[in-house]
């Protein structure tokens, strides 16, 4: 593996994501630090997160294909993540889904992470408020 230069940018991504738990997208990260690092071009986002990523320091979120989420908590715990609004919330370690051997086909599982795809409480209201005024 390449060695991982800790810039002031770098470093500035780093401290961004520490804690987050909103699971930012690379744009989300460079709108966020662009006033401190005005030159801060969001190739430098995207191959810092891929780095981070490739190094096990965070999780690419699925959800929507054409916009990576990221996740700087790499402890085993799943997703919630919102269709309309994209807002994704961590489910604790302690859901633990089954897979029965029939379903493993062989396979010696090592770790998983469950995506469940739905509507958060804001958007189901939303929702509701649009129909009632139809």
């Amino acid at each position: 593996m390449s060695r991982f230069r800790r810039t002031p940018q770098r470093l500035a991504i780093m401290e961004y994501l520490e804690g987050n738990t909103s699971h930012p997208s690379a744009e989300e990260v460079h709108g966020a630090l662009r006033k401190k690092f005005p030159t801060l071009s969001l190739a430098t986002v995207y191959n810092t997160l891929e780095a981070l990523k490739a190094r096990g320091e965070i999780l690419e979120v699925c959800g929507e294909p054409a916009k990576k989420r990221f996740d700087p908590d790499t402890s085993p715990h799943h997703h919630l993540i919102c269709i309309k609004c994209e807002k994704i919330l961590d489910i604790p370690e302690k859901y633990k889904p089954g897979l029965a051997e029939k379903e493993k086909r062989g396979f010696q599982i090592i770790c998983g992470r469950v995506e469940f795809l739905g509507l958060c409480p804001e958007c189901r209201s939303r929702d509701h408020s649009e129909r009632k005024k139809k």
